[in-house]
């Protein structure tokens, strides 16, 4: 079991609720990563399910939150042969911090009828950047649970140079050796800096609703993670996610609208 497996795992305590404990690895300046939230929460609902992956989930984001114990709290809405829907609530001392649906299915291996490939050809790895490794005090604590190559164009903003344009791109992976799993996805789909800092703004941009779709299981190795916007206004972007695997097979895709940073 791997850090991250232990970092997301549910404790069933009945048919409706499980224990979780929120883990201080995966802030970003204080509050947890909404892909890791996400992770745990679905950690719960396959667990619950008679099928073994979340292939669509619609969450909406009530509030940041901290780490420490928690619950899921799962209400079964319609089983069927091939897909059960949940609601599934992730609730903190008293509070939920996020509502979510959940749809789980079995997916197997087939191969694609038709597929369209990346929106954006990335450059080899080698050409790409890197993060700088957070100071031990520091309390963006998400950056050490990943590795992250990065476009060039899409992180100067690091340096004042923002692209002008709501994007992000980067080769992704765990920093612990790990083969990609839906619940990874799960963080990838929420990995990268928003896409507005690439277009000029800064500051803590809180994601509202996510939807996101497991569209395959991935191979092992590397993922590609390529982010996009199409509007940013009245303090509102929204921010679209496409990832693929090892093989060039999409993976998984999202949607989110948030608000725009301040700070």
């Amino acid at each position: 079991m791997t850090k991250f497996d232990e970092a997301t795992g549910a404790i069933r305590v009945d048919e409706t609720t499980y224990d979780v404990c929120l883990d201080p690895g995966y802030s970003i300046g204080g509050p947890l990563n909404g892909g890791y939230l996400m992770a745990v929460l679905l950690r719960a609902v396959v667990d619950a399910s008679p099928h073994e992956h979340p292939v669509t989930t619609s969450a909406q984001f009530l509030r940041a939150a901290v780490p420490g114990p928690a619950q899921v709290r799962l209400e079964q809405i319609k089983t069927g042969r091939t897909a059960t829907m949940t609601r599934a609530s992730l609730v903190r001392d008293g509070d939920s911090i996020i509502e979510s649906l959940v749809t789980t299915a079995t997916l197997g291996g087939a191969v694609p009828d038709w597929t369209d490939g990346p929106s954006v050809t990335m450059p080899p790895m080698e050409q790409c950047l890197w993060l700088p490794a957070p100071k031990i005090e520091s309390n963006m604590t998400l950056n050490a649970q990943m590795e992250l190559a990065f476009d060039p164009p899409t992180i100067g903003w690091l340096e004042g140079r923002p692209s002008g344009r709501p994007e992000a791109r980067a080769y992704f992976r765990m920093a612990e050796p790990q083969d990609p799993d839906p619940y990874v996805l799960a963080l990838a789909v929420d990995c990268l800096p928003p896409v507005v800092f690439s277009a000029g703004e800064r500051g803590w941009a809180p994601t509202v609703d996510l939807t996101w779709h497991l569209r395959a299981l991935p191979a092992p190795g590397w993922l590609t993670v390529i982010a996009g916007g199409r509007l940013i206004s009245d303090g509102w972007f929204d921010e679209d996610v496409e990832v693929w695997d090892s093989t060039g097979r999409l993976v998984a895709q999202s949607r989110q609208l948030a608000r725009v940073g301040r700070g």
